[in-house]
């Protein structure tokens, strides 16, 4: 976890920026010792974002299996994709 005052964002941003793009981290920004945001470089952004969207899906697919809608078994699904695949 890296931490870094407020006074480094607003003195040296180009440090700050360049840490976040290097260790592809979030870096935690205090103000007077006490938590206050959150800096991240796009990329690092980008990747939770589609993490995020990926395990609501998920999600929302395990929520309508429990409530009984259709599934596939791993063979289907194989053979399903297989037959998709094959009419490219």
């Amino acid at each position: 976890m890296i931490i870094k005052a407020s006074a480094a964002l607003r003195n040296d941003y180009s440090l700050i920026s360049n840490l976040a793009k290097s260790t592809k981290e979030p870096i935690f920004i205090t103000k007077n010792g006490e938590g206050d945001g959150v800096f991240m470089s796009l990329e690092a952004y980008e990747k939770r974002e589609q993490t995020l969207q990926l395990r609501a899906r998920v999600l929302q697919a395990e929520q309508e299996r429990l409530e009984g809608a259709k599934t596939r078994s791993i063979a289907e699904a194989r053979k399903e994709l297989r037959e998709r695949f094959n009419e490219i």
